[in-house]
């Protein structure tokens, strides 16, 4: 029995040495970024699941400005996590289901982004993977950072970890589309369940030792491509949605006031607010002071400002248009930005600018 005992003290010295080991080899001033999100943020994560291709876009000409091949990217080229890795000077984080099947590592943080999700499970629910099921990856993650870095390593990478996420305007395109979703909730309701189930997210990873969150407000979904397009059709005067325009106001709103609230219950707690919404506004009315001449019709696509999502022709529309000049365009598709668009987004979270508070991005992975 004595001889067992000291065999057990033994291996957790062992075990004890080696966490202190691997969390040595850890820069504590190491900051991993982890991704969470819907096709803004998708890196490729739905190029390996069950999905139709409304929900995939690794094929051309998608990803054609940046990448030899089609990555998964709902752009001509990069997406904002993709300019913020490359400002600290770290890789691409990539796409979870990549790595996870590869076997590779999570020490720079992942992408978990799902085109087509939505905060809520019922934003089609069985074609992508959702903001819940994201949250589970991650929770793997976690346990996995504590085989490869030890609990210590993994308590402080995680502690030092930026958590970005782009969430939301699935729910809202699903709202107006579904007459069961109109007749069942009121518009303050649904948005109360959209920024709930965010909240509770924010809550599980700052539970597991997150501290510092970047969000992403709803853009303005009314004046997209296909929202345009689709007025366009019905003869609507005006060009943009508004109870799209309207519904992502309202969701910005509720949503600042939840991060200020958990800021102020949560000890530790720090966020970023990208108002992605009025950054968007201001380059469609002022398109010239942001390099764009053309800020309502997408790059590629078809029909009325080319929004309807033919680009690449694998969605059932095989003929579709392609400008020979995206550097001009805000959108390359129907509702998607350009990797320039993209660019401008990233740069202005990034440091001060009028578009972020409390704190810039850039401060995130300084502290």
């Amino acid at each position: 029995m004595a001889s067992f005992c000291v065999y057990v003290f033994a291996l957790s010295l062992l075990a004890s040495f080696c966490n202190s080991v691997h969390s040595s080899t850890l820069n504590k001033h190491h900051v991993a970024l982890f991704v969470f999100g819907d096709s803004i943020f998708d890196a490729g994560n739905n190029n390996y699941i069950n999905t139709t291709n409304d929900f995939k876009a690794n094929f051309r000409p998608y990803g054609e400005t940046s990448f030899p091949n089609a990555t998964g990217r709902f752009s001509d080229g990069h997406l904002i996590p993709d300019y913020i890795a490359n400002f600290t000077n770290k890789p691409f984080v990539k796409p979870y289901l990549a790595i996870k099947k590869l076997n590779g590592g999570f020490i720079n943080g992942v992408n978990f982004a799902s085109a087509g999700a939505g905060s809520l499970d019922g934003t089609n629910a069985g074609l992508v993977i959702s903001l819940k099921t994201q949250l589970g990856y991650f929770k793997k993650v976690s346990q996995q950072l504590k085989k490869e870095v030890g609990n210590e390593g993994s308590k402080q990478l995680l502690s030092n970890a930026v958590y970005m996420f782009n969430i939301g305007s699935n729910d809202y395109s699903a709202f107006v589309t579904n007459s069961t979703l109109l007749n069942s909730y009121t518009q303050n309701q649904y948005i109360d369940m959209v920024v709930g189930n965010m909240s509770t997210v924010f809550q599980e990873i700052y539970k597991e030792g997150g501290r510092k969150f970047v969000i992403v407000s709803v853009g303005a979904i009314g004046c997209v491509p296909a929202a345009r397009a689709a007025n366009f059709r019905q003869t609507v005067r005006s060009e943009c949605v508004e109870i799209l325009q309207t519904l992502a106001k309202l969701h910005n709103q509720a949503l600042l006031k939840m991060l200020n609230n958990l800021a102020t219950n949560l000890p530790g707690f720090k966020y970023s607010y990208f108002d992605y919404f009025q950054s968007s506004i201001d380059a469609i009315s002022n398109p010239s002071t942001y390099g764009f001449t053309e800020v309502k019709a997408a790059c590629c696509g078809s029909g009325p400002f080319r929004g309807d999502p033919s680009c690449g022709g694998k969605r059932g529309m095989t003929f579709y248009e392609l400008c020979p000049d995206v550097q001009n365009f805000l959108y390359f598709d129907f509702v998607h930005p350009t990797e320039k668009s993209n660019h401008l987004s990233a740069t202005l979270m990034w440091d001060t600018s009028p578009y972020v508070t409390p704190n810039n991005v850039k401060s995130f992975f300084q502290s």
